[in-house]
């Protein structure tokens, strides 16, 4: 471990401290609805949306309308996605005329990209077109992350509002994240990119000689256009198979160091807006406080893991840090701080691959995962999924000190408990379940390239990624296949919509509830001890949950290597 490498991860959780205001500030704006400075020129371009689609955003919804709009929307725009993908043989902007996928492959993509996921059980630059690309995967990086953040919106409401059956508008929600957040932010995002080195272009390639002088063809395309919104929205699925590994992608390290930064900039300020919607900044403070303590003990053991090397390969005189599928221009810090972010968020992108980790180091972005992502997490899936912690430990609390558990004001009852239980269960059912099918069928075991503990653990890594929407993998695996592109389809969807329609219901709950005064009784929850149960009761119940896997898998793989010896 170098300095220098501390030094990056101090900057960087700095900077998302500085940032939560004023993107915060921003967020809240729209929350409420309100005009911003873009409203001059983008308000004519909303209304007239509004228009066509005969939405009036005035009108308000129930949480069982918001639920059924969202999902509604999710599936015509897969069934769309899906069409695209396997007529892209037929389709123009195909220069290199590519043929469409295969049925099982563009379900599976189609699902993974509208859930958020980005799952990618193919090689971009050999796989998609340019118009696939451009027309049926990078809108899911725009409408996906919009979801997530309404339905944020939508349980923010629920603290916020006393005694209506109402949490907002779900196409206003969309529209408006839409319009002034995504957008605007993603334009100037791809101009900084190309101005880094990323290139965007219509070319589909262009011949080069090398420096041995043989001839090589590099794939080109509209990359930092891709690139933008695949981290500012959490995303994650690259243009090409590497993701951000690739030069192409993420060439320097100021551009890795904007990557990184872009993918918690909307996570963080979500808490701010979270505090400024329930009148109390210092609830939203207290939030991100509890994920940037766990943030900073998950990439400390990463960077420690990888800057300490592989003690095989210094027992026979090869020192160093553990190199295997970094790249150089990075380093072990900046790719130990990148997975961490990376699995943190919900994003999936590399800079590095995961497969390659030590034991480890690759146990904290699997456990990253596995907790829901909710150490700052996906856009708005973060919060939300943070938030269902905050009402089982203040549930916690409640009966440690004998009175019915309150949060922000509002009485966290039997219903909103049992709603919360069901939305963090949910994930390990499906993890758990689909990684033993996987474990004991023919077609499950044919996936894993490895055997012993680490194949098991690339098993584990793909159902975890896919249900907690991740897309990030242990590349050892061969996921191309029938079974796991139908298994991890049903993961990613029910991830993805198994949490947040009782996320949408336990705002419908509480919007209608009256709010209940803090008294000298009410349990703190801005202090440091309401920080300390927050992260213990996330840990306890993360850790009894996946403990077992995770002993089978990368802990045995630790062990073993201790020992001296490999599986």
């Amino acid at each position: 471990m170098t300095l220098s490498g501390w030094a990056l991860i101090l900057v960087f959780v700095a900077a998302c401290f500085a940032m939560a205001k004023p993107v915060g500030l921003w967020l809240f704006a729209l929350y409420e609805g309100r005009d911003t400075v873009l409203t001059r020129v983008l308000g004519p371009v909303e209304r007239g949306f509004y228009r066509l689609s005969g939405v009036d955003p005035q009108r308000e919804q129930t949480w069982r309308q918001y639920a059924l709009a969202m999902l509604l929307f999710q599936v015509v725009t897969a069934l769309a996605t899906f069409a695209v993908l396997r007529l892209q043989g037929v389709l123009p902007m195909n220069p290199r005329a590519l043929p469409g996928l295969s049925s099982d492959l563009a379900m599976s993509t189609a699902i993974s990209f509208v859930t958020n996921t980005n799952w990618q059980a193919y090689a971009g630059e050999s796989t998609l077109s340019n118009l696939s690309q451009m027309l049926a995967l990078v809108p899911h990086n725009f409408l996906s992350a919009a979801s997530g953040i309404a339905v944020a919106f939508a349980l923010f409401r629920g603290f916020a509002r006393r005694q209506t059956p109402f949490v907002g508008n779900f196409w206003a929600d969309m529209t408006r994240v839409m319009l002034y957040l995504l957008l605007p932010i993603s334009l100037v995002y791809a101009g900084a990119l190309v101005a880094g080195g990323v290139p965007q272009t219509f070319a589909s390639s262009v011949d080069a000689t090398t420096v041995e002088g043989a001839h090589q063809t590099l794939v080109l395309g509209p990359i930092a256009s891709q690139e933008a919104i695949k981290m500012l929205g959490t995303n994650g699925g690259g243009f090409f198979n590497v993701n951000s590994a690739h030069p192409y992608e993420n060439p320097t390290a100021l551009i890795n160091l904007l990557q990184m930064l872009s993918i918690f900039a909307i996570g963080v300020g979500l808490t701010w807006c979270f505090g400024k919607a329930v009148g109390d900044t210092r609830q939203g403070w207290a939030v991100l406080t509890a994920m940037m303590v766990l943030f900073v003990a998950g990439v400390s053991v990463v960077y420690w893991q990888e800057a300490g090397g592989n003690p095989l390969l210094h027992h026979i005189g090869l020192p160093g840090p553990n190199m295997e599928g970094k790249e150089v221009r990075f380093g072990a810090a900046a790719s130990a701080l990148f997975a961490t972010i990376t699995t943190a968020a919900s994003c999936g992108a590399v800079n590095a691959m995961h497969d390659s980790f030590m034991p480890l180091g690759g146990l904290i972005p699997l456990f990253n995962i596995e907790l829901g992502e909710i150490v700052v997490g996906g856009v708005g899936s973060g919060i939300y999924g943070f938030l269902l912690f905050a009402l089982l430990a203040v549930f916690i609390a409640g009966l440690m000190v004998g009175r019915t558990p309150e949060y922000v004001g509002k009485k966290i009852e039997g219903r909103e408990v049992k709603l919360a239980v069901l939305a963090i269960v949910v994930l390990p059912l499906c993890i758990l379940g689909g990684t033993a099918l996987s474990s004991v069928l023919a077609a499950g075991l044919a996936g894993p390239l490895n055997k012993g503990p680490h194949g098991f653990s690339e098993i584990l890594y793909a159902f975890t990624s896919a249900t907690g929407n991740n897309g990030s993998a242990f590349g050892g695996i061969s996921a191309n296949t029938p079974y796991y592109n139908g298994a991890l389809a049903v993961a990613m969807w029910i991830g993805r919509f198994f949490m947040m329609v009782p996320v949408l219901a336990i705002a419908g709950s509480l919007a209608q509830k009256k709010h209940t005064p803090e008294s000298a009784g009410s349990f703190p929850t801005t202090g440091p001890l309401w920080i300390g149960l927050l992260i213990a009761v996330i840990l306890i119940v993360g850790g009894l949950t996946f403990l077992p896997a995770l002993a089978l898998g990368p802990i045995a793989e630790h062990m073993a290597m201790l020992a001296g010896t490999t599986f």
